[in-house]
């Protein structure tokens, strides 16, 4: 087993594969988009083709992860069997250190970051951020004044489950229809009725439609979910982006509303808007320039001070970076902070940093040993 495993013959099918699925995950931007191909292609154990006209998948292709990690087996392996941690084999031993970590670091990467966006005004407060991708039917019981109780079901879930029960909430969610993408169209006199029996969704009919592929688009995902008590229906609700708002409803007594909304990012400290200002090129309209000036209040930490973000000088706090990634062109008082979170930004500087010393430490210790044998 070990020698299968430390065989230079698994190390070259293993970088002939990640080749190929680069290749073919390259193609399949045009059809799928970005995202979907990276998670299809290259954060997947196996790569499926479905069958046309079935939702039958046939693996064709080793996915990202699995190529990877046979990858990080065989390096570790392959160091075991051949060199060992003998001390004049340190230099090695540092080259295989840094690769290890850099494939280790990249599995963090995938794993654990972040990315969402923060769209602020001026004079704006906030303490969360939106993930652009991602959305969650929001549930919110707004009876006391000071707080609301949420309950968030992430989309994923509104996509395999029909009927979602959480001891937050007095009542059952039965998923009628998702769909990850929707238009819709207003309802007329004398053209149907609406599948919807409370709410917007009287008014408006939503439907299936192509998920959009091309980065400047986004999807519009769309919801029929009903709400049962145990003393009966609270009716069919329609949720999706194109609504918005939250749609107000009681029972027992209590205020709630209901929303499909971005899903949210919360976090202890909040940011504040004081001022955002944009430069552009002299007589034209290409902005050269973003600046936000912005307020940081920590109530956990008593910490309250003023930042200025702007091109190529985010800001580092909680384990995230802020960046300035743009403005509201309808409203130029709104300013876009992108939010990421990425546990295993530094492994690429180490490894790098480790293979390089660790090609120093060969290259001299190959050096010495010359150098005495010719002395010799």
């Amino acid at each position: 087993m070990m020698r299968f495993f430390s065989s230079i013959r698994l190390t070259l099918v293993c970088l002939a594969c990640a080749m190929v699925l680069v290749f073919a995950g390259t193609l399949a931007q045009v059809e799928l988009g970005l995202y979907a191909a990276q998670a299809k292609y290259f954060r997947s154990v196996l790569v499926f083709w479905t069958i046309p006209g079935t939702s039958v998948g046939v693996p064709v292709l080793p996915g990202g992860y699995l190529v990877g990690g046979v990858l990080l087996i065989n390096l570790i392996c392959a160091h075991v069997q051949r060199f060992g941690l003998s001390r004049d084999k340190l230099g090695l031993l540092m080259i295989h250190a840094g690769l290890i970590l850099l494939l280790l670091g990249q599995l963090a990467t995938d794993l654990l970051s972040t990315e969402s966006t923060m769209r602020l005004s001026e004079g704006e407060s906030m303490s969360y951020s939106e993930d652009a991708r991602h959305c969650e039917l929001a549930i919110l019981d707004t009876s006391a004044s000071d707080h609301d109780l949420v309950v968030a079901i992430p989309e994923t879930r509104l996509a395999r489950h029909k009927q979602i029960r959480h001891p937050g909430l007095p009542f059952e969610v039965r998923v009628i229809e998702y769909w990850p993408n929707s238009t819709h169209r207003p309802i007329e006199p004398g053209q149907g009725t609406a599948r919807a029996t409370q709410g917007a969704g009287q008014r408006v009919q939503f439907v299936s439609a192509t998920p959009e592929t091309r980065m400047d688009r986004r999807n519009i995902p769309a919801a029929y979910v009903e709400l049962v008590a145990s003393g009966g229906s609270l009716g069919v609700w329609a949720v999706s982006l194109w609504i918005g708002a939250g749609q107000e409803f009681q029972h027992e007594g209590k205020n709630y509303e209901i929303a499909l909304r971005p899903a949210r990012h919360y976090r202890p400290f909040a940011l504040k808007l004081l001022r955002f200002s944009h430069d552009k090129y002299m007589g034209t309209d290409i902005p050269s320039n973003f600046s936000s000036d912005v307020h940081l209040s920590n109530a956990r930490t008593g910490e309250s001070r003023d930042v200025r973000i702007y091109m190529n000088n985010p800001l580092r706090y909680g384990g995230e970076t802020f960046y300035q990634s743009g403005y509201d062109q309808q409203d130029p008082r709104v300013t876009i902070l992108q939010v990421v979170r990425n546990p295993g930004w530094l492994t690429p500087y180490f490894s790098c940093v480790l293979v390089g010393a660790g090609l120093v430490v060969q290259f001299l210790s190959h050096l010495v040993s010359f150098v005495k044998r010719r002395n010799a």
